[in-house]
């Protein structure tokens, strides 16, 4: 202990650390509370954020002063702040705890002693009655928490507020599975740092890929899911009557298991018998497939990186449409057209490509916790059905209606098909790409 001064100011450098921690923003919190509660601090607050484009920043505020830091997870390197006051917190023991925790291969450090003793002149300062009463309304601190988790491409990001701890955490042959428990929009699903589904706004997303093509086709009797290993599109096509017969296959058992255990309002109709899940690769899958299987095929994938980027080759597409019936239709969701716009128009050429350009609508569902809010989907179908004209209003109101829906109704069906300007001049772009040549996958 150091009795010569106000403050021991530790600058800490931390060499060779796990990549994969130093990007770990729930992993770095909780070591940081963890060196802090060790060395004998008094937590007040911790805020942590990811940082653009790699790399944490955070704070633990101490009763005591402060433990601060910054990761360079490229590089294998943290710079980290400890800074205590009085003689009651031992610095030293958090260096030693965090060393371990980030798995670096060596540290540095510096210790400067802040106000020292020698070089100050106490003076007489003395509140009084002011002082005894905040004496007495003193109340023990409580740790409040402010950690975030953040999508984003190099221009543009997202960031929701959790409380802190994964409920779910698994690294597959395939991605990172992850489930948080945020302040606004609930429990969240997210795979590889993306945003997959939130309990607050999924309804959106689940609805719209389900209800528009069921509620124009109400004769659609088997259908096949590729993706949506969180249940909730397979829970909407259960409120057909009508549908006989489900096929999920979902590449990923690992969202599966994350979804029915944190997730059983999305995730409910995965044990309904009408349901054949299939844990398998869809694209490999829909390439074995018998021909004319099936009347309604919906791609309910993640962004096309990954195990989901051979969902947006046209190989794949043109295996679905072998597997679609005469009348069959395709919905996929389609990228965000601001967040991946190259995504969404080689998709949106694709289709063309396979379908015929006049059999591919695009639509629109806003979805707050995706990437700009709105996002985008396509209905095809192989003999040119219109998805507006024709589409029983009263039928879909009811529907909507018995069925509590939250977003879909009749009236944002046929609204959902009016597209932006921009988003008009992006398709036919698109087209001038299909004439030319350009989308060769």
């Amino acid at each position: 202990m150091n009795n010569t001064s106000l403050g021991r100011h530790i600058l800490v450098e931390f060499f060779g650390c796990s990549n994969e921690i130093l990007n770990d923003v729930p992993k770095i919190e909780s070591s940081m509370l963890n060196a802090a509660r060790e060395s004998g601090a008094t937590i007040i607050n911790s805020v942590f954020h990811h940082f653009s484009p790699f790399g944490v920043s955070g704070v633990v505020v101490i009763q005591e002063s402060h433990l601060a830091i910054h990761t360079w997870p490229e590089y294998g390197y943290a710079a980290v702040d400890l800074f205590t006051c009085g003689n009651t917190v031992n610095p030293w023991i958090s260096y030693e705890i965090l060393q371990k925790a980030f798995e670096a291969d060596h540290g540095s450090a510096i210790e400067l002693n802040r106000g020292q003793l020698e070089l100050l002149e106490r003076s007489e300062f003395n509140v009084g009655d002011l002082r005894d009463e905040a004496t007495r309304k003193l109340t023990p601190p409580k740790h409040s928490r402010s950690v975030w988790f953040t999508d984003r491409n190099e221009n543009i990001a997202l960031s929701l507020r959790h409380k802190g701890e994964r409920l779910f955490f698994e690294k597959s042959p395939y991605q990172k599975v992850e489930v948080f428990d945020t302040f606004e929009y609930g429990k969240m699903l997210a795979l590889d740092n993306m945003v997959m589904c939130t309990e607050r706004d999924e309804n959106a997303y689940h609805e719209m890929i389900i209800h528009v093509p069921l509620l124009r086709r109400p004769e659609i009797k088997d259908v096949l899911v590729i993706g949506g290993g969180d249940g909730g599109s397979v829970r909407e096509l259960l409120k057909h009557p009508g549908v006989k017969s489900i096929t999920m296959v979902e590449i990923d058992e690992a969202v599966v298991k994350a979804s029915r255990e944190f997730l059983p309002t999305i995730s409910k109709g995965l044990n309904d018998p009408r349901l054949n899940l299939i844990i398998a690769d869809g694209i490999e899958f829909v390439e074995k497939a018998m021909a004319d299987s099936y009347d309604l095929i919906v791609v309910d994938s993640s962004d096309p990186v990954g195990p989901s980027e051979g969902l947006f080759s046209k190989s794949f597409y043109k295996n679905v449409y072998k597997c679609l019936r005469p009348q069959g239709i395709l919905t996929v969701q389609s990228e965000s057209p601001h967040f991946n716009q190259p995504a969404f128009i080689d998709l949106n050429v694709c289709l063309k490509e396979v379908f015929g350009g006049d059999k591919v609508h695009c639509y629109l569902a806003f979805i707050p916790t995706y990437p700009t809010g709105m996002w985008s989907f396509s209905f095809c179908s192989k003999e040119g059905l219109d998805p507006v004209e024709g589409l029983d209003m009263d039928r879909a109101e009811s529907f909507a209606r018995e069925n509590g829906l939250k977003y879909y109704n009749p009236a944002v069906h046929k609204a959902s098909f009016c597209l932006p300007t921009f988003l008009k001049e992006m398709i036919e772009s698109g087209k001038t790409r299909e004439k030319a040549g350009a989308h060769s996958k």
